[in-house]
């Protein structure tokens, strides 16, 4: 029988925010291009004159968009990754996040139904991993899942050690139970022994 977790704390690895960059500079790849074919579009529907003036507007206006995405989001990525940490403990999983207000997600290990383990191509370049949970309420997203352990190093043996701990958590249960049963049946018994 597998021996549930002692408290174990876990934050997540640096690469995810190396992930969070990686996305950033996407959304800035795919931004430039479009600017590039808008600019492409207006060159060449515009008359000469027309011309000089869309360059300096389109890429004005695209530069300082991505510039602003990148001053305001760094320092939130920084933050959020500063303050995300999971907790993994003998009867729950419990996830602190935010930056303002800092959130407690306590889910029960009784619980928990399933666990997926997930990996973008990001994920798999930077060799991390995320683990979602989900319970038997479905959780509160519309994925379906309650939780989300993200910017795991070692989430492979952790999928398997969660999952060895719902085992037994869910069993432990079962046989708290039963052990309350047996207990209302003696007091019946009891009770219906004293009345003969």
């Amino acid at each position: 029988m597998t021996t549930p977790f002692t408290e174990t704390t876990i934050a997540p690895d640096r690469r995810w925010l190396t992930k969070q960059y990686l996305v950033l500079a996407t959304i800035t790849a795919v931004t430039a291009l479009s600017a590039g074919v808008l600019h492409l579009i207006l060159v060449l529907t515009l008359d000469e004159a027309d011309r000089g003036n869309v360059a300096p507007l389109i890429w004005g206006i695209t530069g300082g968009a991505v510039l602003m995405m990148w001053v305001i989001a760094v320092p939130i990525l920084i933050l959020w990754h500063r303050n995300l940490e999971y907790a993994i403990e003998p009867e729950r999983i419990v996830i602190r996040k935010g930056i303002l207000t800092r959130i407690q997600q306590n889910i029960p290990l009784a619980m928990v139904t399933d666990f997926r383990l997930q990996r973008s191509l990001y994920d798999r370049a930077l060799r991390i991993g995320s683990i979602q949970i989900q319970t038997a309420g479905q959780g509160m997203t519309g994925s379906g899942y309650e939780g989300k352990l993200a910017g795991l190093e070692d989430w492979s043996g952790l999928h398997e050690d969660l999952r060895a701990s719902v085992s037994g958590a869910i069993r432990r249960e079962e046989s708290a139970d039963l052990n309350d049963i047996l207990r209302e049946v003696r007091e019946i018994r009891r009770v219906l022994e004293s009345k003969r």
